[in-house]
């Protein structure tokens, strides 16, 4: 897709100087320019490099005064970062605007499928899946039995919906995820030898929630597995089976929560954390990178370590973490010292 500086200044409501005619077909870092691309300054630091891009456009702040040539067309608004997200935005939309059912690819004859979908090469929708207005599912999804996905969400390559799976309206599913995935439950015998027992409920997604690439939520044992309105999940995030996670919660890639535990409203998780399970997680937790959490945790708690404890003791004991040889070999010394005393004293 090409766009002229002019439709641009349009899209972000700026002025243009420069050819208005010149056309951009790319997005690039100002550093980074070449001819046939967008770019913007809103970074002072970066001032420098608006005199030797080879960018055709920049966008940049309306008070932006140049103080020698420039060879791109600029576009000036109130606030360059501002409309360049604006335009990604548009760009991004503009990528995606994707329809029709690409071929091969199968739709079983009992799926309910909506208007103005995409559906891509290789895709697969089973028996009495129903899909909503706008949805856009690219080449080699998998979508088993019985799922359900709502209007204008998108489900990107390679990512499996198994049956009885609900999805609500405005989400993403990026690439590779599995989504109703049978949880990791098995029962020992006398012998120690274990048996699976069967999962036989699903995965509820809420509307407006985004799943990052690769990321697994497993299926319930009984009732269901829940993701609420509003989560941001990382990529390669694993879901335990019955594991509740609370509305606009954000969690970072390689996290893992374990079965039956819950997770409060507007929590925040750095990467790599571990969740035990059965736990009960507050509402607005902060839990630092890497913190292992086998406690129930209260509201309003921020925690780190493992296994994890309060953030302003756990940086306080650091302190002393990291001097742990020094004050290893003060010991050392005050305990020769008080030996050679308690040898004078006898």
């Amino acid at each position: 897709m090409k766009f002229k500086a002019i439709q641009i200044a349009e899209i972000l409501e700026g002025v243009v100087f420069g050819d208005e005619n010149v056309e951009v077909h790319k997005l690039s870092k100002i550093e980074e320019g070449e001819e046939g691309s967008l770019t913007f300054l809103s970074n002072p630091k970066y001032t420098q490099y608006i005199y030797t891009t080879k960018a055709s456009i920049a966008i940049v702040n309306k008070d932006f005064v140049p103080e020698s040539e420039i060879q791109t067309t600029l576009i000036k608004v109130p606030d360059a970062y501002k409309a360049f997200s604006k335009l990604l935005e548009f760009y991004n939309q503009a990528k995606l605007n994707k329809f029709g059912i690409e071929t091969p690819s199968y739709i079983a004859q009992s799926a309910v499928v909506g208007e103005n979908i995409y559906v891509g090469s290789f895709a697969y929708i089973s028996n009495n899946v129903k899909i909503g207005d706008n949805v856009k599912i690219y080449p080699n999804v998998y979508i088993e039995d019985n799922v359900t996905i709502g209007d204008n969400t998108i489900i990107f390559a390679g990512a499996k919906i198994m049956s009885e799976t609900v999805i609500g309206k405005n989400c993403i599913i990026n690439a590779g995820c599995v989504i109703g995935a049978d949880g990791f439950g098995f029962a020992p015998n006398e012998e120690g030898v274990y048996s699976k027992i069967p999962q036989i409920g699903n995965v509820v997604i809420e509307d407006n929630v985004d799943i990052g690439a690769a990321t697994t939520i497993d299926r319930a044992t009984l009732g269901s597995t829940i993701i609420r309105q509003g989560v941001k999940l990382d990529n390669q995030i694993q879901i335990g089976h019955n594991v509740e996670i609370g509305k606009n919660t954000v969690i970072a890639a390689q996290t893992g929560i374990a079965g039956s535990s819950k997770v409060g409203e507007n929590c925040m998780f750095g990467g790599q954390v571990g969740i035990a399970g059965h736990l009960i997680i507050g509402n607005n937790v902060r839990i630092q990178a890497q913190s292992g959490i086998g406690r129930n945790i209260k509201d309003n708690e921020v925690i780190q370590g493992s296994p994890a404890f309060g953030y302003t003791d756990w940086n306080k004991s650091y302190v002393y973490f990291k001097n742990l040889p020094k004050l290893a070999n003060k010991i050392n010394d005050l305990e020769k010292e008080l030996k050679a005393i308690k040898t004078n004293y006898e």
